[in-house]
């Protein structure tokens, strides 16, 4: 990372790096939110101090934890688990379980700490948390999952509750874990705590569009980023990386609202068609068929699936990388912006590197973060928990306009904020200044705690 901190800055990130040694992930988001709030120590000092940063920088709670299981065999396998409560400023925790094989606590730290500022964003009364595993549910059965995610429970359901810490989903973690994960939960306490988990089934106490919503709300903010410019998205040329929830959903958006996606990918390569992305196949074989992206390939004439180099290779108007944390690097942000690349908005956490962000701002192109383009996801399970709580449902169209409102707030505040700080147009000052100003006048609200 380039020694590029405000004076005031540098000496905290020091103590920062040195106390989280070798957290590379949570070192990485910690310096860029200190990159962007250097404003503070000039026009409102008081909180551009340690006293304030340092306990921003420091999780409230770090839970830790194994989890054994059994395998359809017999074997017996262990896995750690995770769970980080960042921040309650603003709220009860709120953050969603990664189940991946590179889940580790730099990892779910620096998630937890993005989540934070995030969910300070979208005006709900949450704060900031984040868990997983390091569990790989790819090629597992439905049984073993279930037991992994029985065993996860077994320990995780002391640290959470309504009114405490609600996890949701995330990379690995769909409608079928959350289903097993509430049921242990119901299990061991004996409450039907429908708060307690968001991303649940619709026909128990889940809401509309959050299968949808973080794509959703992605791409709508890149609608009103192109409108502060006069364009929109018909007609343009979209790059989906990903094919997971979020990639599925963002290509749906982008496809309704004129765009061409041309292309996706998982681990495997990437997936090139030129007449458009169908996001109804895309859907059938990662979703419903579990299946690799060479499947829609094979099964549809105008496809050619790609393996090695990058997806970013691809020309676009508007990449979209949605997979997962530093996917993105000065490398691929050269090709992009040769290939003359107009817009990119974060729809994974973390998915661009500190240089390819600089290399876009430098540019002049339109570049979102991921806690203000992707907080589509946790706003509506907020939205959800909003329905637990009086024990109503809402329909599709009514939480959709709710989701769209919240994106536009969202962008309105990025686009002020820089303005009023002096950086005009850079979202990324704009979310990080409005972020953590909220959540720091919540901390002195509450005294020293």
């Amino acid at each position: 990372m380039p020694e590029t901190l405000h004076p005031d800055f540098q000496p905290m990130f020091d103590v920062v790096r040195e106390v989280n040694s070798g957290e590379t992930e949570f070192q990485q988001a910690v310096y860029e939110v200190m990159l962007s709030i250097a404003p503070l120590a000039r026009t409102r000092p008081e909180y551009a101090q340690w006293g304030i940063l340092k306990r921003i920088c420091e999780p409230e709670r770090q839970i830790i934890f194994r989890v054994p299981w059994v395998t359809d065999d017999g074997k017996i396998e262990i896995n750690r688990g995770y769970r980080v409560e960042f921040n309650s400023a603003l709220g009860v925790y709120k953050g969603g379980l990664r189940f991946h094989p590179s889940v580790n606590l730099s990892i779910i730290k620096f998630l937890g700490f993005e989540q934070t500022f995030k969910n300070s964003l979208t005006g709900m009364p949450i704060g900031g948390g984040k868990g997983g595993a390091n569990f790989d549910p790819k090629g597992r059965s439905d049984a073993e999952i279930m037991r992994f995610c029985q065993s996860f429970m077994t320990e995780l359901y002391r640290h959470i509750g309504e009114y405490t810490d609600v996890p949701a989903g995330d990379i690995g973690v769909g409608g079928r874990e959350i289903g097993y994960l509430f049921g242990q939960y119901k299990r061991i306490t004996n409450r039907w705590e429908a708060g307690v988990l968001t991303g649940k089934g619709l026909t128990w106490g889940g809401s509309q569009v959050r299968t949808e919503a973080t794509g959703y709300g992605t791409v709508y903010f890149a609608q009103d980023m192109l409108e502060t410019r006069g364009e929109g998205l018909d007609g343009k040329r979209v790059v989906v990386s990903g094919s997971g929830n979020v990639a599925i959903y963002a290509v749906k958006k982008a496809t309704q609202l004129g765009a061409t996606v041309v292309a996706v990918s998982d681990s495997d390569g990437y997936v090139v068609d030129e007449s458009g992305i169908d996001y109804r196949h895309l859907k059938d074989v990662k979703e419903k068929r579990r299946e690799r992206l060479t499947a829609y390939a094979d099964e549809r004439g105008s496809a050619r699936h790609v393996t090695g180099g990058s997806i970013w290779d691809v020309p676009c108007d508007i990449a979209l990388p949605c997979a997962t944390q530093n996917e993105l690097n000065a490398t691929h942000a050269k090709t992009l912006l040769s290939n003359g690349v107009q817009l990119v908005a974060e729809g994974a956490n973390m998915p661009c590197t500190p240089d390819a962000i600089e290399l876009f701002t430098e540019a002049g192109i339109l570049y979102a973060p991921g806690k203000a383009s992707n907080a589509g996801g946790v706003a509506t399970s907020a939205l959800e928990m909003q329905q637990n709580a009086s024990r109503d449902s809402w329909s599709f169209e009514q939480t959709d306009a709710e989701l769209r409102g919240i994106m536009r707030g969202i962008h309105d505040t990025c686009v002020e904020t820089a303005e009023t700080y002096g950086s005009p147009g850079n979202y990324v000052v704009g979310a990080n200044l409005a972020g953590y100003i909220k959540v720091a006048d919540a901390m002195v609200a509450q005294g020293v705690i």
